[in-house]
């Protein structure tokens, strides 16, 4: 990775993390389907320059039912779930939970998408899922008013983002990034114009809401969205994954320094179990089996 890439990278996982902060902030005024209208529908106005061709517009057109599926599963349902678990979750725990993306993706590549999983990686998994105990045992009051639901919303936008991992890979890895990006933006945006319409909040919101609306969209998806399928254009897949552990740092930071959120031995031990388990199953980190010596045989005579 060059240090321009290096330097994208950084910016990328700021970008992703501070996205945590933005919805903790404006998700209690807007709710969470009206936020990621505003998110989506901003993200799509500022991507589509990128699409002033016949030829990407074709595409799109060619290809609208898998890029609204593509939206659902990697937009509308994950990015509402999060914003609903915003509502109720610090910022840096969201991020944390949210980075067991990859043992998700795995697991469903393995099961309906005839990916191989080798031995090595469901240690990894189950690390990662001790992780998220250590990081949430105490808060998983199911009653009402507790934080069980809420967790189990992370989990389930994760599992979300498993699908359309999965599947933008084989079924639509043949278009172009920007196609993607933003065809899968519009459609998104078009799928929660009337719920969230119909969800719009009643009471006034506040200029710092909509500021950390705006920052959502404009900031956390357009320019993210840029940095990241420009990554992985000139640095790959493996090294562009690596944004998955600066998230949840960026996050905690900015947790801890914008929103006054405590770092404890807790969440520092869930962290480190959740990432070191998230590095295994992706094949990051790589467990090296010791191998056998050669049999020594006794010299003929």
């Amino acid at each position: 990775m060059s240090s321009a890439d290096a330097l994208r990278l950084i910016l990328l996982s700021s970008l992703w993390g501070l996205s945590f902060i933005f919805m903790r902030v404006a998700a209690p005024e807007f709710g969470a389907v009206p936020l990621v209208l505003v998110r989506m529908g901003i993200g799509a106005l500022l991507l589509m320059p990128l699409l002033i061709s016949l030829h990407y517009l074709r595409l799109i057109w060619q290809h609208k039912g898998p890029l609204l599926f593509l939206g659902i599963v990697n937009h509308v349902l994950p990015f509402s779930l999060l914003a609903l678990a915003t509502t109720r979750l610090e910022a840096g725990l969201t991020s944390l939970i949210n980075a067991t993306t990859p043992i998700f993706t795995a697991l469903i590549g393995a099961l309906f998408f005839a990916t191989a999983i080798q031995r090595q990686q469901y240690l990894g998994l189950a690390l990662a899922l001790l992780g998220v105990y250590v990081l949430s045992a105490d808060r998983l009051d199911f009653a009402l008013g507790g934080d069980g639901w809420f967790i189990l919303a992370v989990l389930g936008a994760t599992f979300c983002y498993g699908i359309a991992g999965n599947y933008s890979k084989t079924r639509l890895g043949h278009l172009p990034t920007r196609v993607l990006a933003a065809g899968s933006s519009a459609m998104s945006a078009l799928v929660l114009l009337i719920p969230g319409i119909l969800l719009w909040p009643s009471d006034p919101i506040s200029p710092l809401a909509w500021g950390n609306a705006l920052a959502l969209a404009s900031l956390s998806t357009t320019l993210a969205f840029l940095l990241y399928f420009g990554l992985l254009a000139s640095a790959g897949a493996t090294a562009t994954s690596t944004v998955t552990f600066l998230v949840p740092v960026s996050a905690l930071i900015w947790g801890y320094l914008l929103l006054g959120e405590t770092l404890n031995l807790q969440i520092i031990a869930g962290m480190v179990i959740t990432l070191i388990g998230t590095a295994i199953a992706t094949k990051l980190l790589r467990i090296k089996r010791r191998e056998a010596p050669p049999p020594v045989y006794p010299p003929h005579e």
